[in-house]
């Protein structure tokens, strides 16, 4: 008999996300084995009760799926994988919690492929915003943007202390050079953009955060991405299918454009199907985390 595929779905969660099951089961495994409570301290047997069940012929059609909300943590579980392989007993893993690499990955790879068509620039040469850039989104988006060399701040709408911390620790995990701001009114968001080329806005469904009247103000803008596709917009006058249209309200920016949430997740949809299928695909193991996922990002856009 033929082995069949297995995805275990590890998540320190109480539960697993129902989006990350029905794409694991489109992107053709047969089994989907979810656990949820789990952690850290765990994933080393976990992983050894995985590799060690099955033969090496099976141990190809299995693989290992890290979810929950939490960034660092999901890049820590991924880590804590590796040393419990025992090769040729090693499974590919994928870590993308709450969709949060695959979502910033399209983000960033969508803004950048409107910042080079309608701008001819590049990351490295703006300054751009992360709002809502303390949740894990946020986070992922402005570590991507920050290490493909763009001046990258977290915005958190509560506190600077908050907006600095989180800057600082993830920028001595991944040697990124990422800054803190707060932003509570129009008045301080009109503030930060009064120089940003780029903004990202990250933060939770159905809010908005940039109103016309702070974009009217915004005179360096180029480009604008959001991923709230529940209305109001995050971004005042963003299309959810826009991919590089005209941004609307922008007054004293003519030329900025914007990137819609559909447009960013028909990208996320499409990255996150093609790196589930890599876990069946390939003849090595795999580790990926958000960097991996940008890359591939870049060629879907």
């Amino acid at each position: 008999m033929s082995k069949r595929s297995i995805l275990h779905m590890f998540d320190p969660m109480p539960n697993n996300s129902p989006f990350d099951i029905n794409m694991a089961l489109d992107a053709g495994f047969d089994v989907l084995m979810p656990y949820s409570n789990v952690k850290l301290e765990s994933i080393h047997n976990l992983t050894q009760d995985v590799i060690f069940s099955r033969s090496p012929s099976g141990v190809k059609k299995t693989a290992i799926f890290i979810g929950g909300r939490d960034m660092g943590l999901a890049i820590d579980m991924l880590q804590a994988c590796k040393p419990a392989m025992v090769p040729p007993f090693e499974v590919s893993v994928f870590a993308d919690p709450s969709g949060a690499y695959t979502t910033a990955a399209a983000l960033v790879a969508c803004v950048e492929n409107a910042l080079r068509k309608n701008h001819g620039l590049e990351l490295k040469d703006c300054k751009a915003l992360v709002f809502g850039g303390t949740g894990p989104v946020g986070i992922a988006t402005g570590v991507i943007a920050s290490l493909h060399g763009a001046n990258t701040c977290l915005v958190d709408h509560l506190t600077l202390d908050n907006a600095s911390d989180v800057a600082k620790q993830y920028n001595r995990r991944f040697g990124c050079h990422l800054t803190g701001a707060v932003a509570h009114n129009d008045e301080e968001k009109t503030a930060l953009l009064a120089d940003a080329d780029i903004v990202f806005c990250t933060a939770k469904a159905g809010i908005r955060v940039l109103s016309a009247a702070v974009l009217e103000k915004a005179a360096n803008l180029k480009v604008a991405g959001d991923v709230n596709a529940v209305p109001p917009a995050g971004i005042e006058g963003i299309g959810f299918k826009d991919a590089g249209a005209p941004l609307l309200h922008a007054t004293q920016a003519p030329n900025a454009v914007g990137v819609g949430a559909l447009a960013v997740g028909n990208v996320k949809y499409k990255l996150q199907q093609e790196l589930l299928k890599s876990l069946l695909e390939t003849k090595t193991p795999l580790y990926i985390d958000f960097r991996d996922a940008f890359e591939k990002a870049r060629t879907l856009v």
